[in-house]
């Protein structure tokens, strides 16, 4: 039953993620969690890196689209100075926003890939829709008062995982063995 929660690929970053890698992979467009992922919790402006990461996508035809829980309003914010096409409200672990995702944008489960720091709801969600994914460490050790009861649960989910399969490891890219 933990075998829901495991990702296909554990990075440190989102900007570990290249689009050489997501081509030799045939992913067309990167499906990503907001806060923690792509831009610290508690501010609505991304980084220069960011920003640099997304332009380079862009530049190789990779699409990114913003998938949260979050409503409408401050995904839109932040989509909006980024550029991005993005699905509030997904309800993430459920499959309702990653089938809108798929559905919207013209893309089948094997050409996208799911990006985010939680378990509980970014991989399991990935995982039940059948898409790949990459578990990200959070930009920020902090989070919004919803989410950490969210990590203290994913804490013990980790540790079950990293204990029962010793090939899960923090690498530095999708080809790192």
């Amino acid at each position: 039953m933990l075998n829901s929660f495991k990702p296909t690929w554990m990075v440190e970053s989102i900007y570990q993620i290249s689009p050489e890698q997501l081509k030799s992979k045939q992913i067309k467009a990167v499906l990503t969690d907001l806060d923690n992922t792509l831009i610290a919790w508690n501010n609505p402006e991304a980084t220069e890196e960011t920003i640099e990461w997304i332009k380079e996508m862009k530049a190789n035809g990779i699409k990114v689209i913003i998938l949260s829980n979050n409503r409408r309003k401050r995904v839109g914010k932040v989509a909006g100075i980024l550029e991005l096409e993005f699905v509030p409200n997904a309800l993430k672990p459920f499959q309702k926003g990653f089938n809108k995702a798929l559905k919207d944008y013209d893309l089948t489960k094997d050409e996208v890939l799911m990006v985010g720091d939680q378990i509980i709801t970014d991989i399991k969600g990935a995982n039940h829709a059948g898409i790949q994914s990459v578990l990200v460490k959070p930009i920020l050790d902090s989070d919004a008062w919803n989410t950490r009861f969210n990590r203290f649960v994913e804490l013990k989910i980790m540790n079950h995982l990293l204990e029962k399969d010793p090939d899960m490891k923090w690498r530095g890219s999708l080809h790192d063995r």
